[in-house]
C-alpha cells in the first residue's frame, strides 16, 4: 500500500482509509470491482476525497465519504453511529 496523502493509501484496485468507528482500514474499489462486485467513483481529491455511492461493511458500518468527511448512518452498530466526523489521518 502506497500512501498518497495523509488520509488515503493506494491499494490494488482502489483506495483505503482508516475508519475511526471500526478502527480498521476500509477500501473503496475504483479501478476494478471488489470481490462482491461493488465499485465506486472517486473525485480524485486525495486530501478531502469523495467516493460514491455509500460504503457498507457487513452489518457494522454504513457511511458516505464526502469532501473528507465521514457521515456514519443510523444503521451502523458502532459508537459513531449517526455522527459526521473528519476523515482521520492514517495510523
Amino acid at each position: 500500500m502506497a500512501r498518497i496523502s495523509p488520509v488515503l493509501r493506494s491499494v490494488a484496485g482502489g483506495y483505503a482509509h482508516w475508519c475511526p468507528g471500526c478502527e480498521e482500514m476500509h477500501v473503496f474499489h475504483v479501478s476494478r470491482p471488489a470481490p462482491s462486485g461493488a465499485r465506486w467513483t472517486w473525485d480524485n481529491n486525495a486530501e478531502a476525497p469523495t467516493f460514491k455511492p455509500s460504503m457498507v461493511v457487513a452489518t457494522r458500518c454504513h457511511y458516505f465519504l464526502t469532501a473528507g468527511e465521514i457521515q456514519f448512518l443510523d444503521d451502523c452498530t458502532h459508537a459513531l453511529r449517526g455522527q459526521t466526523v473528519d476523515l482521520p489521518e492514517l495510523p
